[in-house]
């Protein structure tokens, strides 16, 4: 079994956490053997704006497993992939088509997804814009969140479906797909309802929701194979519970989560069925 490699933590390191999370800093002790596992997001929005959702999560998630969780993203999709195939997150939160292809390279297993939630992409256009239909957009330049599953893979089959030609255009995070629509640049632009919601209210707001996908199993949690199942199994069960403490509500309302159900590899069956590749 490959050696899973624990991370210590520095006093700096520590202190920069306490920034990044606004808790009080805690002085690191000598001889704390706690392992720090990394958590890595899909980088669907800004770094700053991630880590400010989701480094109070990883907090409260601290406190009641034991154990260290350092947020990681990275700057786009790419990047966020290609950690993913090096194992460089101890764990992951990854769109679907992320965790269908990263099982099978890498061995990442589901434990987790969000509790009564179902995933659709959206397609948005300005408000005072004259399209009402995907087939107005034939021939459009469209921008799509880079290696994005519901926001990009199942919209671009749709319009492959339809039989329309389309000028995808990649960009950076749903957020900037956002932007670029409301800001005039491109007729339409791909997103879920969890980030549209979480996008700036004056972007948000010049902004209409043109078509919904059908919907799929949402994004997992996964751990890498090298974690030792009983840090999963605890971390799963401090998830699972999360929407029984007001606090933990707090938490998972600001990302628009109701609560985490435990979860298993074949919930993304209906994504494998997709055959996107």
């Amino acid at each position: 079994m490959a050696k899973l490699i624990l991370r210590k933590w520095t006093a700096a390191g520590v202190l920069a956490c306490a920034v990044l999370t606004g808790a009080a800093p805690v002085p690191a002790q000598a001889s704390d053997q706690r392992p720090t596992y990394r958590f890595g997001i899909v980088p669907q929005q800004s770094g700053s704006k991630l880590s400010r959702l989701w480094s109070p999560i990883l907090a409260y998630l601290e406190q009641r497993t034991g154990y260290r969780l350092q947020f990681a993203t990275a700057r786009n999709i790419p990047t966020f992939e290609q950690r993913l195939r090096e194992d460089k997150y101890d764990f992951a939160y990854m769109n679907p088509y992320h965790y269908v292809e990263f099982h099978k390279q890498s061995g990442y297993m589901a434990f987790a997804k969000a509790k009564d939630k179902r995933l659709k992409g959206i397609l948005v256009v300005r408000k005072d814009s004259p399209y009402h239909s995907l087939e107005q957009l034939s021939g459009k330049e469209i921008a799509f969140p880079s290696h994005a599953f519901a926001a990009s893979d199942v919209m671009r089959a749709r319009f492959r479906q339809l039989g329309e030609s389309i000028e995808a255009r990649d960009v950076a995070s749903h957020d900037s797909a956002y932007r670029n629509v409301a800001q005039g640049r491109y007729a339409a632009g791909g997103g879920v309802m969890r980030t549209f919601r979480n996008a700036a209210p004056d972007v948000r707001n010049a902004l209409r929701i043109l078509w919904t996908s059908p919907d799929f199993t949402p994004h997992a949690f996964a751990a890498d194979p090298n974690v030792p199942p009983a840090v999963v199994k605890r971390l799963e069960q401090a998830m699972l519970n999360m929407d029984k403490d007001p606090k933990g509500r707090a938490l998972l309302k600001a990302i628009r989560l109701k609560g985490i159900a435990a979860a298993r590899n074949s919930d993304w069956n209906d994504v494998r069925a997709l055959n996107l590749q």
